[in-house]
């Protein structure tokens, strides 16, 4: 395969080294397990954390005679996470053998595809906020057994294998080499795991293993010619990645400066030690000796059979994104946030529209990804886990919308309902506990005059420096207990100080 530089050099992304400015090229291989009940080739399940060798056929284990029936569900898949790469549909694949010796694959062989994958080219748009949004493109998409998993620390001289994973059913989506630094790698993984998601094509649970990175890495002169690569194997978290790519291009700039050379090889990472240890040699594709599988026929499909699979196709990550700023006002990069998580941006959107009342936008925003998100993630929960329903959220916008709370009464009404109170009902619980806002004029003047009196030594600084009446007003927001109006609060603070 030829590579192609697409890729104008950024500046930003250089590393600096003892001759002059480096720059990464990072390609992916990411291996994505297939949302399916049961494996590629066989009817075994693929429930996760069942007792080891539980989810074996004689198929998955190789016995002599079996042969491979493909699953028509992971064809499915696989097709619409094409669809969803904006990715080259192919309707004649070819399955293949990859040939290579490893003791937890039974058949002495993985099933793949080489030349003519399922999916061919495709692209992924990637918002790096200053620098704006680049376009990463996708090589292709091939169908792949997995292979089983060996057990090292069971025994202190014996090895075991646990064939549960044998036959499951990968996606391998390979991106071009388009990538130029950890934080564009991290951003790909993460946008890449979000469309997956979004799809219902792979959950995406790198700590279980259904979506894993072989990160390949390089690095050359601004511009110049792709240099050597070294591939690291099976990274399991977007953070790693970030670290395994930082650690690895700083290796090679240091072996290429001090006059040596890059080998191609395989490495790992490894996260307690920061850094990257070589595995093996790189194997090249003749190493595999490919060739078609004789036990399955070239694989087709009609252009009906797409055409059906993308009529139904739930609304993507980018086009949701657009969608929100252009019906509820939100801003880019809220948006980009909201929709990060398909369970946030389904909460978001009932919340909006909830009761059939169109609310405002950011001020949805500001509650959801504000102290409820952060309370999700201080115990890291999902948003349904909560407890918290978009009709309490929309009941707290909607008391702010009428002035009934401010703001600020609005975070300790939700986090009354957090903790104490999760039935709720917001308007309810605000009678009930004396929470509306004060707006009567001749209370608050009350307060601020009695400020003013207990403080006259703050009232010279004020008039000598109108920009400190903020004190003030955090005095009296406080006296009220948080309960004043603010904007009535700073009108009439402004007029007993005599400040315009």
């Amino acid at each position: 395969m030829t590579l192609i530089d697409t890729r104008t050099p950024n500046p930003k992304s250089f590393i600096s080294g003892s001759t002059g400015d480096w720059e990464i090229v990072i390609g992916m291989e990411v291996h994505a397990q297939v949302t399916s009940e049961s494996k590629l080739f066989s009817g075994s399940s693929t429930q996760f954390g069942n007792p080891p060798n539980a989810n074996v056929s004689f198929v998955d284990a190789a016995m002599p005679g079996m042969l491979p029936v493909i699953n028509e569900e992971c064809v499915r898949q696989a097709v619409r996470t094409g669809l969803g790469l904006k990715a080259q549909i192919n309707k004649r694949s070819v399955f293949d053998r990859k040939n290579y010796f490893y003791p937890d694959l039974p058949q002495g062989y993985q099933i793949s595809q080489f030349k003519d994958p399922i999916v061919g080219e495709g692209k992924i748009l990637l918002d790096m906020g200053e620098d704006g949004e680049i376009e990463i493109g996708i090589e292709r998409l091939h169908l792949e057994q997995d292979a089983g998993k060996s057990i090292h620390d069971q025994h202190p001289n014996m090895s075991f294998v646990d064939l549960n994973r044998s036959g499951v059913a990968l996606m391998e989506i390979v991106s071009k080499p388009d990538l130029r630094s950890s934080e564009e790698a991290k951003t790909y993984l993460s946008k890449l795991r979000t469309i997956l998601r979004y799809l219902g094509t792979c959950d995406g649970n790198m700590e279980q293993g259904s979506m894993r990175a072989d990160v390949n890495v390089s690095v050359r002169r601004p511009g110049g010619e792709f240099g050597t690569r070294c591939e690291i194997k099976n990274v399991n978290s977007v953070r790693f990645a970030g670290q395994a790519i930082e650690y690895e291009a700083r290796r090679q700039i240091d072996i290429l400066e001090d006059g040596g050379k890059i080998d191609q090889e395989t490495r790992l990472f490894d996260p307690k030690l920061g850094e990257t240890r070589s595995m093996r040699s790189k194997e090249e594709a003749h190493d595999y000796r490919y060739f078609p599988d004789p036990d399955l026929l070239p694989l087709e499909f009609d252009q009906a059979f797409i055409d059906a699979l993308a009529d139904k196709l739930p609304e993507l990550p980018d086009e949701k994104r657009a969608r929100f700023i252009a019906d509820y006002g939100v801003s880019a990069y809220d948006a980009m946030v909201l929709t990060l998580d398909r369970e946030a941006a389904d909460f978001y959107e009932t919340t909006v529209k909830f009761g059939g009342k169109a609310r405002d936008g950011k001020q949805v925003v500001n509650l959801i990804m504000g102290d409820l998100s952060a309370y999700a993630n201080t115990q890291q929960v999902t948003f349904a886990e909560t407890h918290v329903t978009p009709s309490q959220i929309a009941g707290i916008a909607d008391l702010i919308a009428d002035g009934t709370i401010s703001t600020k009464i609005a975070k300790d009404v939700l986090a009354l309902i957090l903790t104490e109170e999760k039935a709720a009902d917001p308007a309810e619980l605000v009678e009930r506990r004396g929470l509306k806002q004060v707006t009567d004029l001749g209370a608050i003047e009350a307060i601020i005059d009695e400020i003013i009196a207990a403080n006259p030594d703050q009232v010279a600084k004020v008039l000598a420096k109108p920009t400190m009446i903020g004190w003030f007003v955090g005095q009296a927001m406080k006296a009220s207990g948080g309960k004043a109006n603010p904007q009535a609060l700073n009108e009439l603070m402004k007029k007993k100080l005599g400040i315009e």
